[in-house]
């Protein structure tokens, strides 16, 4: 991820913040729709759920700019989400998700060098989390 990518997705979830709940929901919503058999993964209330996964997600791209600051923590998700059930192949299926409801929000807005930087975002993220240091 080069710094004009960070740049974008930092920039961009300025704007998420005050959507966040909306966005989670779009994005659980369009994974079961897509995957249903994900659904099974995902216990207790879905709202809660959400306010996790946006919560992290912040965190997360607050230190994409700086992978080792953040590498233990993203590396301790992926450790409790293989405890969950999630395999490594799920991950492709979230992250199309995931932009899926980030253009669903953002509309025209969502550009594709916006959405790429995103793509970039997610992936190094997965890598970490299923502790793949290449590419």
């Amino acid at each position: 991820m080069n710094t004009e990518q960070f740049k974008l997705v930092r920039d961009s979830l300025i704007h998420v913040r005050p959507i966040a709940d909306q966005v989670a929901e779009s994005f659980y919503t369009h994974l079961f729709e897509v995957s249903p058999h994900l659904q099974k993964l995902f216990m207790g209330d879905m709202k809660t759920q959400g306010t996790m996964l946006m919560t992290s997600l912040e965190l997360a791209v607050s230190g994409l700019d700086n992978m080792q600051s953040i590498l233990p923590s993203v590396q301790a998700l992926g450790e409790r989400h293989v405890s969950y059930g999630v395999k490594a192949e799920y991950y492709p299926l979230a992250t199309d998700a995931f932009l899926w409801a980030l253009e669903h929000h953002f509309e025209d807005e969502f550009t594709p060098a916006l959405r790429d930087a995103w793509a970039e975002a997610f992936d190094a993220l997965v890598r970490a989390m299923i502790g793949d240091s290449g590419g």
